[in-house]
């Protein structure tokens, strides 16, 4: 049996004469950071919302904790542990970051926000909603309403709404876009420390982020992935400078 927590198998996904998944194989680890990288255009989304349930993939199969979720919901692969950073398709804006963390712990149903009112008097749901914006930053905006935190901030709530699901595994697309030099910093240094919860594939543009978090680093470039494995192997590969690192370090 494979010790993967997350893993793809021979995924192909394709839009018309676009193949944007090509027989893609990965795994996440336990213990591990896996990011995938790679140019605008590459299949990184396509590959994400087939993980997260959000597109159906024309052939393969996704396994997460050694049972096969390919045609599971997007609820229900939240409920069985599959945790992603934007899990919800926009905040609620006029409600309080806490409130927000609140719903989100109990949410990934789909269900209007309205339905589940009377669940934020729930002392333990509470708790955890605090806890997790505690650990990603926004402890002091918890009453602040959602609309008033910056582009970066929306990311770290979505991060904390994610962590409040207490996933198996976690898929995270981009969560240093908007943070700035000093909050990109706390970002990794709390991702460093959440892999020990649960691991993490990451996607993410910024390279000193990847390089220093990257367990193993997979390159997806046209649907395809062209190489993975260590940070220092991935440096040293011809092909994947020539296809997208090139002189960015």
């Amino acid at each position: 049996m494979s010790d993967a927590v997350l893993e793809t198998r021979n995924l192909s996904k394709r839009f018309g004469a676009l193949v944007a998944s090509d027989d893609i194989s990965l795994s996440l680890k336990t213990g591990e950071i896996h990011a995938l990288i790679g140019p605008n255009g590459a299949g990184k989304s396509t590959l994400i919302a087939q993980i997260s349930g959000a597109l159906r993939p024309d052939e393969g199969r996704i396994f997460l904790d050694h049972q096969e979720i390919t045609h599971v919901s997007m609820p229900k692969r939240a409920r069985r542990g599959l945790g992603r950073s934007f899990q919800i398709s926009e905040l609620a804006l006029d409600d309080s970051v806490l409130e927000n963390a609140m719903l989100g712990a109990i949410g990934a149903t789909g269900s209007a926000f309205s339905l589940f009112r009377p669940a934020l008097k729930t002392d333990d749901l509470r708790q955890r909603a605090e806890e997790a914006l505690f650990r990603v930053g926004l402890k002091d905006q918890m009453q602040s309403r959602a609309s008033e935190l910056s582009h970066g901030q929306r990311r770290q709530l979505e991060v904390a709404i994610a962590l409040t699901l207490k996933p198996k595994a976690f898929v995270m697309d981009e969560p240093m876009a908007g943070l700035g030099a000093e909050g990109s910093k706390t970002m990794v240094g709390f991702l460093d420390g959440l892999r020990q919860e649960a691991p993490i594939l990451l996607v993410e543009h910024d390279m000193d982020a990847v390089f220093a978090l990257a367990d193993r680093v997979s390159v997806l470039v046209y649907g395809k992935i062209i190489a993975t494995g260590t940070v220092q192997d991935i440096r040293a590969n011809p092909d994947v400078r020539a296809a997208y690192l090139g002189d960015m370090e």
